[in-house]
């Protein structure tokens, strides 16, 4: 898979971060070396620049940018376990101990701890060579290691969370043709303003974290024209859930790319678009592989290619792999990935419907949200606010993990309580008395047992103090250190900040070095440190670029808010 764009020419009146447009994208062809080898060594990257006509310097600094980039031969097996919030509840630095010490005297395994891999379900998780596996189940790792040294190649398994039947946003019983609302739109049944009516009627928002207004989006994009001229653009789902926790967006990849696909087919289709992306993350191989045969399917129906269902319209999808990075998230960032840049995100405005992938307007939407789609316009937009409880709006899906008897995805009606969903998940692992709970993902602020009535949607989670972010609850149980809790995910963030900025890359280094020092020290926090976090968190907030720098201190200030309040109530209390 290669990701070009068809101008060799610079396009008049576009300008990108880095000058003209200079040529094809660079990460996918890096991807493919190492691949194919493991590593990136230098003679592949020289061979690389004189191949593209592109400065050795420019590729080097790509691949110093992107964690998933190897410079140096693998010694055989690389093993990484998790060390971020769900797996850190669930013991992972122990086990990564008890690994080292176990792979001590192999010369051909090496321990390394990584950030988050979308598989929290499993907690502690790891992977083989990028492969999911299970920190417990040692006899599966020790399976991977094997086949890896036979020369096997193993992709690992997909879980499967639906209930029987289906989930509940998909309009296609089991046996049924899929694809309708997407046919219904190439023939002409419905419009393209019939389906813009229909989202912005339902009231659907964008569901990875911003909650933008899906219809409105579609519209403006629709409406956007390229600043060329050429009539050009482009539709991107973003696959790349890489906040801890968060593991929701891979199993619609693995269960629903049926609807994931159509959404994003009919997006493009409204909006003018007739080449589509997803920009999935590289640690979800088993996904992107049924990915891959929905893709080839949808071919071989007729549903893309250069005359769809000989109506002469063209649509292409293609995968990008992430060469990894919590930022590419950030949809800007992930832009200046595809282009072949570093993926440090833009100033907007202007923003990317506007002005996005190769300076054409861009359609972006996640995974979740382009999987709604498809019923929202089969079903209509009362069907989908019917399904909400309250006040709420339709279904959500969330990722549950952390101290929970049954951690998984669940989707239940936008506006059900946290208690509820908890209760949906086996409730507090063990019968414990819970502390707390973040329930949108490691950038929320973290709640307390007082907001387990508090229903999960945008408005009632930012009035409790939170948010309803990536959709991914994690849940605390009493006795759990929750500064410490707090100072493990600003960790994450230090890490993951890409360092275009300074109140980001030096505010997140600071905060942490005081915390460290403070766990280190008994865990109280005096008034003087107190006053140092919160004037480098309104810092953070009020000046970083993007929103990872905005809210890497505000669990760490949650927690510090809730450390006066009175001790933790039961779940049932």
């Amino acid at each position: 898979m290669t990701v070009t764009n068809n101008h060799e020419q610079a396009v008049p009146g576009v300008e990108a971060r880095a000058g003209k447009f200079r040529g094809p994208s660079l990460i996918p062809m890096l991807m493919e070396i190492q691949e194919r080898l493991g590593w990136l060594p230098r003679e592949e990257l020289e061979a690389l620049s004189r191949r593209q006509k592109r400065p050795l310097y420019e590729i080097e600094g790509l691949v110093s940018f992107y964690p998933h980039f190897r410079t140096e031969p693998p010694t055989g097996v690389t093993v990484g376990v998790c060390r971020d919030l769900t797996c850190w509840l669930k013991g992972s630095e122990g086990r990564i101990a008890q690994l080292r010490a176990q792979h001590d005297d192999a010369d051909d395994v090496e321990i390394v701890e990584i950030s988050c891999p979308g598989r929290c379900d499993i907690a502690p998780a790891a992977t083989v060579d990028d492969q999911p596996a299970r920190v417990d189940d040692v006899e599966s790792i020790a399976a991977l290691l094997e086949a890896k040294r036979d020369g096997g190649r193993a992709l690992g398994e997909v879980v499967a969370y639906g209930p029987r039947g289906g989930w509940p946003n998909d309009p296609y019983p089991p046996g049924e043709q899929r694809y309708g609302a997407l046919r219904a739109l190439l023939s002409g049944k419905i419009t393209s303003q019939q389906v813009i009516d229909n989202l912005q009627a339902s009231g659907l928002r964008g569901m990875g974290g911003a909650g933008f207004p899906t219809g409105k989006k579609w519209d403006l994009v629709r409406a956007a024209e390229p600043a060329d001229g050429s009539g050009v653009k482009y539709a991107i789902c973003n696959a790349d859930e890489s906040e801890p926790g968060t593991f929701k967006d891979r199993q619609l990849l693995a269960e629903q790319p049926h609807l994931v696909l159509e959404g994003l087919l009919m997006g493009m289709v409204v909006t003018g678009a007739e080449e589509g992306w997803v920009f999935v993350r590289h640690e979800y191989g088993p996904e992107e592989a049924v990915l891959h045969a929905e893709i080839e399917n949808l071919r071989e129906q007729g549903l893309i290619g250069d005359d769809v269902l000989g109506t002469g319209r063209r649509l292409s999808l293609e995968i990008f792999t992430s060469p990894g990075g919590y930022i590419l998230g950030e949809e800007t960032a992930l832009i200046e990935c595809m282009e072949g840049h570093r993926g440090e995100p833009r100033n907007k405005p202007p923003f990317p419907g506007v002005y996005g992938l190769w300076g054409r307007p861009t359609l972006m939407n996640s995974v979740e949200t382009f999987a709604d789609i498809p019923i929202i316009v089969s079903r209509g937009a009362q069907w989908w606010q019917d399904q909400g409880v309250g006040d709420s709006d339709g279904l959500k899906f969330f990722a549950v993990s952390g101290h929970v008897e049954r951690p998984g995805v669940y989707c239940v009606p936008m506006g059900t309580t946290i208690r509820d969903l908890l209760d949906l998940a086996g409730g507090v692992a063990g019968g414990a008395t819970l502390s707390s709970v973040q329930p949108g993902g490691a950038s929320s602020n973290f709640l307390g047992p007082e907001h387990l009535d508090v229903p999960l949607d945008f408005g009632t989670l930012a009035d409790a103090g939170s948010m309803l972010g990536s959709g991914a609850v994690v849940v605390i149980a009493e006795g759990t250190n929750t500064l410490a809790a707090a100072t493990n995910v600003l960790r994450f963030f230090r890490n993951e900040s890409c360092g275009k900025c300074v109140p980001c890359r030096v505010g997140s280094t600071k905060a942490h070095d005081l915390l460290t020092d403070t766990l280190r020290a008994g865990g109280e926090l005096d008034e003087d440190r107190r006053a140092r976090l919160l004037e480098l968190e309104l810092t953070m907030r009020k000046t970083s670029i993007c929103g990872l720098g905005q809210v890497a201190l505000g669990p760490v200030v949650s927690v510090m808010g809730r450390q006066a309040q009175q001790p933790s109530a039961p779940v049932d209390g």
